[in-house]
């Protein structure tokens, strides 16, 4: 089986030294390149072609969304997993805007990042599970002070799976294949759902099915 092809990019030298280290004693991967900021990272992404990159989400020349964005115009196969210090709704739907499928906090690349970059190459989200736990909280607080019931509830069972599939990183294409349905009859219930939802594009959607605790 080919390994997984990682590219770094983090500021730190000793950051970047640490996972790569962590990185290469996993069986199956291989770092394939490291940056040291952003306008590196998208360079060095574009010869290398790796399977997954690794942004620091605050580096110099050109932030890590900034990047992840470029890498994802680029290298639309290229799986983008974000590092940053910041457990906040904002930056995490504007991460997955930019194309990333992985989140992750800092303190929790030790314990994480490998399951991250397991995920992001099989085209699934991964957030750190503080990400997640925040998510959770802030919903489940703000359906409180909303005092309105749980939109959830006005989905089909059918469009509920069809919710789950998309944030597992589905495509309606892999949903309609997978449903033995039409693509047209998978695009319908897509667009119902995001209608009921009050849901505008994907990473919304994946934020949401986070929120709900229907991917982790």
């Amino acid at each position: 089986m080919r390994p997984v092809r990682i590219l770094l990019a983090d500021d730190h030298t000793i950051m970047r030294g640490g996972l790569r280290l962590m990185l290469e004693k996993q069986p199956g991967f291989t770092v394939v390149g490291e940056a040291s900021d952003g306008r590196e990272a998208v360079e060095k992404a574009e010869v290398t072609k790796p399977d997954v990159v690794v942004l620091d989400i605050a580096m110099p020349n050109l932030s890590g969304i900034e990047a992840a964005g470029r890498i994802s115009e680029m290298l639309p196969q290229t799986a983008i997993v974000i590092l940053s210090m910041h457990a906040d709704e904002g930056y995490v739907l504007r991460a997955l805007k930019a194309g990333a499928k992985g989140y992750l906090l800092k303190d929790s690349a030790e314990s994480d990042l490998v399951q991250a970059i397991k995920a992001a190459s099989d085209g699934k989200a991964f957030f750190s599970p503080e990400i997640s736990r925040i998510l959770v909280e802030d919903y489940v607080r703000e359906m409180g002070k909303r005092g309105t019931e749980d939109s959830y509830q006005l989905l089909t069972p059918r469009e509920r799976e069809i919710l789950q599939l998309l944030a597992e990183g589905k495509s309606n294409k892999d949903i309609a294949t997978a449903l033995n349905l039409s693509l047209y009859t998978v695009e319908t219930h897509r667009r119902n759902v995001q209608e009921k939802l009050n849901l505008h594009s994907l990473a919304e959607l994946i934020l949401y099915a986070v929120r709900k605790g229907i991917i982790s």
